[in-house]
C-alpha cells in the first residue's frame, strides 16, 4: 500500500503532494513482468495518475493517462480513482535499451517523443474531459508539468522516479508535484524555483526512508506547510465478470456468434492479467442477453 500526503503553504499560494508508490509499482511489475526501463515508465505514470486521482471530488470519478511517443514501449496507460488507487499497463512490457548518457534508465528513449500525452477525466457527466499535449521528453514528469501548464494554465513542478533493483524488484518509487495558485506572488514563485533547483532525486529521498510529508518539507525548506489530507493508495483493478460480459456485448452479435463456435473463450484483463473463461454455452447466454 502506498502513502500520499497533500499540503498547502500557510499563505495558501501553492499546494504540494508527495507519494511513496513503491508497493504500487512493485505490484505492477509482478503482474506485468516488466523490464527495468518499462517498470520505470509505467511506475512514473502510475504515480502521476495517483496524484491526479487524489484530487478528484466524486467517489466514482476517475482519470486515465495515456502516453505513446512512438518508442518501443508502445502505449503506457494508468488509471486512478478519487482515492488515488491506480492500475495500469504497458503495450510492450519487456524493452531492453542502453542506459542514457547519465547512466540511468532511458525512459524517454523507451517511450519516445513523437506523440501525445492524453489525460481523460471521467466525472460521471455526459462526456469525459479529454486533454492532449505533445510529448516534451517522454520522461513523464516533464510531460505532466507541460500538460498542466498548457491545458489547465497551472504552473507546476513535477518530479517522478522509480529505482529498480538488479532482480527487477522495485527498491523505491514515488514523486512530488507542486502547483502554484493564481494568488502566488512573484517572490513565492522565485522561492519555489530556488528550493527545487538543487533538491536531490525523489528516489534518493525515498530510499533513505523519508516519508512523503518529510519529502514535502525537504523540497520546500523556505516555507511552512500545513497538511491537508493523507491517503494510502494501492494497486487496485476493478475488473469483474459483469464488466467483461458488458465488454463482450459491446463487440457485437456477429463476433459473439463466432466465439460460440469455440469450445471456450478466454478473456484476459489488461490491468491485472486475471483470466475469465467462457464456454460456448456461456457465449450463447450472452448473445441472448444482448438481443
Amino acid at each position: 500500500m502506498g502513502k500520499l500526503v497533500r499540503c498547502i503553504s500557510l499563505d495558501g499560494t501553492f499546494t504540494i503532494m508527495a507519494a511513496d508508490t513503491t508497493d504500487i509499482v512493485e505490484e505492477a511489475q509482478q503482474i506485468h513482468l516488466t523490464s527495468a526501463v518499462t517498470s520505470a515508465a509505467l511506475g512514473r505514470l502510475l504515480t502521476a495518475a495517483t496524484f491526479m486521482g487524489a484530487v478528484l471530488k466524486g467517489e466514482e470519478d476517475s482519470v486515465t493517462l495515456r502516453i505513446n511517443g512512438g518508442g518501443p514501449t508502445g502505449s503506457v496507460i494508468a488509471v486512478a480513482d478519487s482515492s488515488g488507487n491506480t492500475r495500469g499497463y504497458v503495450s510492450n512490457p519487456v524493452v531492453e535499451i542502453p542506459l542514457n548518457k547519465n547512466g540511468k534508465l532511458d525512459v524517454g528513449g523507451a517511450v519516445g517523443k513523437d506523440g501525445n500525452l492524453t489525460v481523460m477525466r471521467d466525472l460521471r457527466m455526459n462526456e469525459p474531459y479529454i486533454g492532449h499535449v505533445p510529448i516534451v521528453s517522454g520522461e513523464i514528469a516533464e510531460d505532466i508539468a507541460s500538460y498542466y501548464a498548457t491545458s489547465e494554465q497551472t504552473p507546476t513542478v513535477c518530479a517522478l522516479g522509480v529505482l529498480v533493483n538488479p532482480d527487477l524488484s522495485i527498491k523505491a518509487a514515488g514523486g512530488y508535484i507542486i502547483q502554484l495558485l493564481p494568488t502566488a506572488p512573484d517572490d513565492t514563485i522565485d522561492a519555489v524555483e530556488r528550493c527545487v533547483k538543487d533538491v536531490e532525486p525523489v528516489t534518493v529521498m525515498l530510499a533513505s526512508g523519508m516519508t512523503p510529508e518529510e519529502i514535502c518539507r525537504k523540497v520546500l525548506p523556505e516555507f511552512e506547510l500545513e497538511v491537508l489530507d493523507t491517503a494510502e493508495p494501492a494497486y487496485v483493478c476493478n475488473c469483474s465478470s459483469e464488466r467483461v460480459i458488458k465488454a463482450l456485448i459491446s463487440i457485437g452479435i456477429e463476433e459473439l456468434d463466432e466465439m460460440a463456435q469455440q469450445e471456450k473463450t478466454e478473456v484476459c484483463c489488461h490491468f491485472c492479467s486475471k483470466k475469465y473463461i467462457f464456454t460456448a454455452e456461456d457465449i450463447l447466454k450472452i448473445i441472448a442477453q444482448a438481443k
